[in-house]
């Protein structure tokens, strides 16, 4: 199995700049911000705590992450909760819970079925619905488990996205309940990575999320490493229907892979999935300034001539680029990188046709070199009007020209 394309191309990046190379990081889906002072003072005042923990996780963490639920719409007990570290883990043991094929949309992050080859499973890509993203087309996948199940093959979990990476879009709601009812109508067990959830650009965009329509079919999975930026961090929590075996085969895995997260950092967690106004003025703050960013980006490359739908969450774009000067999604990339040192994934290393020429745009990593400059973008009622991420954009802009 090769390396993630996203861990490999942070590695590049990393390379390039070590070699001098002047380079626009839009690669990695980091969130690209400073850890608030909040948090990191919670860490330290924990940070003699060195002790294993439950391999669920602490009381508290779980007792947070369960009023975070709550507060959306989605009742929900600490004993439903699972502690990992990253919600990535999770994700891996979730779809190891029971065998039978994974369907996931296409495009989608790179990991989803890598990890489903890693338990034996066999995948499925099944096409989102035009102008969507991070949920399979409902109609594609009722036509998809219906064959597998004819050939001896069901598929048994669907995996979705919301918001979803790589496109920065949110599904409708509509297209939420098809697929809970196509999930119904096969058994399915939907895996929901929600990681993205707070960083919905607009209030006003709907959201659902299949746990409050299919509650006994569901698991959902978020971290920190997006909304807070603690990516590094490596803490992540799952919610698991109530009642359910699932949460007791996911624990036995956690006890027999990574035995517990990391004691400090569970309570830093702790705090943070308690919200306070602090933390809560900070996710605002981080969204307002991706949205603003991931727009500017968006329309460097619609003038370019490209085609995309505009992102509504996150900090990802898109975009599809005209033209026959190169064949496919890899060599657009490493074209971009080699001449013109800006740093792009090809959509085929999330699933998608090559012959399509998507790129998979992150534009997190625009918003500083260090932590004085990220904080001033934070801050900032004009960040692109800020000379370094002014200057990655007009970067970007000459090398789409």
């Amino acid at each position: 199995m090769a390396m993630s394309a996203t861990l490999a191309m942070n590695e590049e990046v990393a390379r390039r700049r070590r070699l001098g190379l002047p380079t626009v990081p839009l690669g990695f889906g980091e969130a690209g911000l400073p850890v608030h002072p909040l948090l990191t003072a919670e860490l330290a005042a924990w940070a003699n705590d060195a002790a294993y923990g439950p391999s669920a996780g602490i009381a508290p963490l779980r007792e947070a992450a369960a009023g975070y639920w709550t507060r959306r719409g989605l009742p929900t007990e600490a004993d439903q909760v699972v502690a990992g570290p990253g919600s990535k883990p999770l994700l891996w043991a979730a779809l190891g819970v029971q065998r039978g094929g994974v369907a996931v949309p296409q495009p989608c992050w790179v990991s989803y079925a890598a990890q489903a080859t890693l338990h034996g499973r066999p995948v499925h890509r099944i096409p989102v619905a035009d102008g969507e993203g991070g949920v399979p087309d409902p109609a594609r996948l009722d036509a998809a488990a219906t064959a597998a199940r004819r050939a001896g093959e069901p598929i048994r979990t669907v995996v979705v996205t919301l918001p979803d990476n790589p496109t920065g879009l949110v599904a409708a709601p509509s297209t939420v309940a098809a697929l809970c009812a196509v999930a119904d109508q096969h058994d399915l067990l939907i895996v929901a990575d929600e990681i993205y959830r707070d960083l919905v650009h607009d209030d006003a965009t709907p959201f659902t999320s299949p746990a409050e329509l299919a509650p006994a079919r569901t698991i959902v999975t978020t971290g920190l490493s997006k909304s807070l930026a603690l990516g590094g961090w490596r803490i992540g929590v799952a919610r698991f229907p109530e009642a359910s075996k699932l949460r007791a085969t996911v624990v036995a895995t956690a006890s027999e892979v990574w035995s517990a997260p990391a004691q400090p950092v569970q309570r830093a967690a702790a705090l943070a999935l308690t919200e306070p106004l602090e933390l809560r003025d900070r996710v605002r703050a981080a969204r307002r300034l991706y949205a603003t960013v991931t727009a500017a980006v968006a329309d460097l490359f619609v003038d370019a001539g490209a085609s995309l739908v505009r992102p509504t969450a996150a900090f990802y774009v898109y975009p599809s680029l005209p033209g026959p000067a190169v064949e496919h999604d890899v060599a657009l990339a490493a074209t971009l990188l080699d001449k013109r040192g800006v740093a792009t994934l090809p959509g085929s290393a999330f699933g998608d046709d090559p012959s399509a020429r998507r790129l998979r745009i992150a534009t997190s990593l625009l918003l500083g070199n260090d932590d004085e400059q990220r904080d001033a973008a934070l801050r900032s009622d004009t960040p692109l009007d800020l000379p370094w991420i002014a200057d990655q954009l007009d970067r970007l802009a000459e090398a789409l020209r």
